[in-house]
């Protein structure tokens, strides 16, 4: 059969990544055993599922298992299963290349940073290339489930660029994963150094792994781990390092998880969850059609790795296992769909995780979180109207407060530093940081002592949509015409600052006519000339701009400019007596204003041509 053996390049992206995961993760090297073991369970469970369609895939070998064979003689590590084996083509698919979207931009993001590397590598998840910090060459033979014994493969490669395939005789399902280890990594041939390592990454994997030493005629084969699935066991028995290896099994991810749940629920409905936060996001989460969900079990048989029904699109970084007593061992995607218990699983389900958020959000870690999910559980105000409210104090922003552009105070922080007659909560969307702390918008809110937040992220035009009150108190855009700021004695009505200026405001207006809607004296102006603000039916203007980024078409509206009649430009304008240069510093005054928002001006070049001229003519003293 070697006439048939093909030799085949890597991917790409896999040569890349192999090279980084070598040198950035070699001070953690064995790691390699609990993904490959892992690889191993995985390969178990989906045979026991395939199994309850067609039981005759198990044959006479129903016991289902990992052992591990050490050869110190021939300095080899083999982990073997008898799980559901691999055809030529999907050994093909799944070592030679990576089937995931955004694995350039992943790539990119690595720095060379050893430790940064493998924290990114980690939320990747290649467990099977981790063979490659130990071993020089890697041997895969595999046999599906279901296959003659002519249909066995071979798949083998030293880990550079490329790798050979051939056809194979075999009599045995599965899969064994040979590595032919490095010189000096001889340790990983050494019992008590294997025993030592499943003990402490893969004790709760729920299939018996043992090892055996195939060099030593007296050695005896060995259950080394306590195969019994880590979430059927009670809470008590188990610790915190068990919990935390479960959970880099589960998610392939090196990093603690910073909160996990461990919950059983009896009764009408009989299922448990154990579901974890990640420290960090996974680099593919901003892409809504990637896989999530938590691994589904029935009465603890493995169904699916993706179960995205039991939690809202919101929480597809939550990471977890749910075992149910109640559903249908040939449960399928579609059926899940239409179960009339999934609705109240997925609703305690969901609130249990903001439980878990609840209890974070009192601690220090919680900032941690916020940083890497924060702008996803926004999104959560927008379609989980059930759980605004849960949502809602665990929302973290940037305020005037800050010294910088953290964002970490919430709406009860805002609220217990607010006078006990502001009956309002103020916030302004803006493109950044920098653009909303120095927003002129602020400027009369600021000398009133009032604290605003500041909306920077691209879902915050949503949320502020969707939360328009909290605590009973509503949620006001400081960039809006009708704003109704706390007034002091000296402050005077909107109608009345308009009837003291009119020819002023009356003249600019028919000079801005094409631009603006209309033009108003500013009560929230204190050093800025001017600026815009939207209407109350108008798109905030970051809306607009998003809108139009992505190519919708949206109704044409105009902002409405406000002046700030006690600022020297303005005394300047209304005192000028040339109609030209009147017309030109309006036109500059509006141009202001709006880069001052963040916009784009429409003609960059008619800006600075007027600008120049009328620097020009100031100049000269016309």
């Amino acid at each position: 059969m070697s006439d048939k053996r093909e030799t085949l390049g890597f991917q790409t992206e896999v040569r890349q990544l192999l090279q980084l995961m070598i040198h950035s993760l070699y001070s953690n090297k064995e790691i390699f055993l609990r993904e490959l073991i892992s690889n191993a369970s995985d390969a178990a469970d989906k045979l026991r599922f395939e199994s309850l369609a067609s039981p005759d895939l198990l044959g006479s070998d129903t016991e289902l298992g990992i052992r591990i064979e050490i050869d110190k003689e021939k300095h080899q590590l083999s982990i073997i299963d008898n799980g559901i084996g691999m055809s030529r083509d999907e050994l093909v698919d799944n070592l030679g290349t990576i089937a995931k979207s955004g694995t350039a931009e992943f790539l990119q993001q690595m720095t060379g940073d050893k430790q940064h590397d493998a924290r990114l590598i980690g939320q990747f998840g290649v467990g099977f290339y981790s063979a490659f910090i130990v071993a020089d060459k890697v041997t895969v033979e595999s046999l599906r489930a279901g296959s003659d014994p002519a249909d066995a493969v071979r798949w083998e490669s030293e880990g550079q660029g490329e790798f050979t395939i051939e056809p194979m005789e075999s009599n045995v399902r599965g899969t064994r994963v040979t590595l032919h280890l490095k010189e000096d990594e001889g340790e990983f041939a050494e019992g008590f150094r294997i025993e030592a390592l499943i003990r402490k990454y893969s004790d709760h994997i729920g299939f018996p792994v043992s090892v055996t030493d195939v060099a030593d005629e007296e050695a005896e084969t060995k259950v080394v781990n306590s195969a019994t699935a880590l979430w059927t066991r009670s809470r008590n028995d188990l610790s915190d390092d068990e919990y935390r290896e479960f959970y880099k099994h589960l998610s392939h991810d090196f990093s603690d998880p910073l909160t996990w749940s461990h919950n059983k629920v009896e009764g009408k409905r009989e299922y448990t969850s154990l579901l974890y936060i990640p420290a960090a996001a996974p680099f593919d989460m901003w892409n809504r059609e990637a896989p999530r969900g938590l691994k589904l079990y029935v009465q603890r048989v493995f169904i699916m790795d993706d179960a995205e029904q039991f939690l809202p699109l919101y929480l597809r970084f939550v990471k977890g296992v749910v075992d149910s007593s109640d559903l249908p061992l040939n449960v399928s995607r579609e059926l899940l769909q239409q179960n009339p218990d999934l609705t109240a699983m997925r609703g305690a389900l969901t609130r249990r995780v903001l439980d878990m958020l609840k209890k974070l959000s009192g601690g220090d870690e919680y900032a941690a979180f916020w940083s890497e999910f924060g702008q996803v559980l926004k999104e959560g105000l927008v379609e989980d109207h059930a759980n605004k409210e849960k949502l809602a104090k665990l929302l973290r922003f940037a305020t005037t407060q800050n010294a910088d552009d953290a964002q970490d105070q919430s709406l009860d922080d805002y609220l217990q530093r607010a006078a006990d007659d502001q009956d309002k909560i103020y916030y302004i969307l803006a493109e950044n940081y920098s653009t909303a702390v120095a927003s002129p918008h602020l400027e009369q809110l600021r000398s009133k002592g009032v604290e605003v937040l500041l909306l920077t992220d691209r879902i915050d035009a949503w949320l502020a949509e969707s939360l328009v009150e909290y605590e009973g108190k509503a949620l006001v855009d400081v960039a809006r015409a009708a704003l109704d700021l706390p007034e002091g004695e000296e402050d005077k009505p909107q109608d009345d600052l308009n009837k003291e200026h009119e020819p002023l405001l009356q003249k600019v207006g028919e000079v801005l006519s094409a631009r603006v809607e209309s033009v108003n004296v500013s009560r929230r102006l204190v050093d800025s000339p001017a600026c815009v603000v939207a209407g109350e039916q108008d798109l905030n203007p970051q809306v607009r701009r998003m809108l139009e980024a992505s190519g919708q078409e949206i109704p044409e509206s105009k902002p409405i400019l406000e002046i700030n009649v006690q600022h020297p430009l303005v005394a300047r304008l209304s005192d000028e007596p040339d109609d030209g240069r009147f017309d030109a510093l309006s036109n500059i005054v509006l141009d202001h204003a709006l880069l001052a928002e963040g916009s784009q001006l429409e003609n960059p070049a008619e800006y600075v041509q007027r600008m120049n001229q009328y620097l020009l003519n100031t100049g000269n003293g016309a």
